[in-house]
């Protein structure tokens, strides 16, 4: 008497395949958009606590401190800039506040003595604080997005913000 065998056909397999890469190819692009949108509210997420953090630092100042002045500011991986000047002793300081100061690249901009607006660069995209950018329009915005200051000047212009003279 013959024993017979258990297992799958080759038909059954062919199926089983053909049914994984229906699944993959519906479930690949809509995870592709979940990593999106992670990726930009984690830039997002970063942006509002460099603000906090340098909101901070700049009342612990106390009411404005002329080491700060007005204008647009980058920070990039450690080098501080205001006007294209480098801001001495700011990131030494920044550091009790927000200790990833020397790993970020960054836009922010500062008006009578507050820091109004924040673009920091995370993994490829721009976070910024008012949050402004996110997975739903993050298309339209990326083709202006070449440096954290061009991502500021995107959120001054969307939230209505003067860039002041001085």
């Amino acid at each position: 008497m013959k024993r017979k065998l258990k297992g799958f056909t080759l038909i059954e397999l062919i199926v089983v395949i053909a049914i994984i890469g229906v699944l993959s190819s519906i479930l690949v692009p809509s995870m592709i958009g979940y990593v999106k949108k992670a990726k930009i509210q984690g830039a997002n997420s970063t942006a509002s606590s460099f603000h906090r953090a340098l909101s901070a630092y700049i009342h612990d100042l106390g009411v404005y401190d002329s080491s700060i002045p007005e204008g647009i500011h980058t920070v990039n991986n450690g080098t501080y800039t205001a006007d294209d000047n480098p801001m001495e002793g700011f990131g030494d300081a920044m550091k009790d506040y927000f200790n990833e100061i020397d790993q970020i690249d960054g836009a922010y901009y500062i008006i009578s003595g507050e820091c109004v607006a924040v673009s920091i660069k995370r993994n490829n995209y721009y976070g910024t604080y008012p949050a402004v950018f996110s997975a739903k329009n993050w298309d339209n915005y990326e083709s202006r997005c070449t440096s954290s200051t061009e991502a500021l000047k995107i959120i001054m212009e969307l939230k209505n913000i003067e860039e002041s003279e001085g």
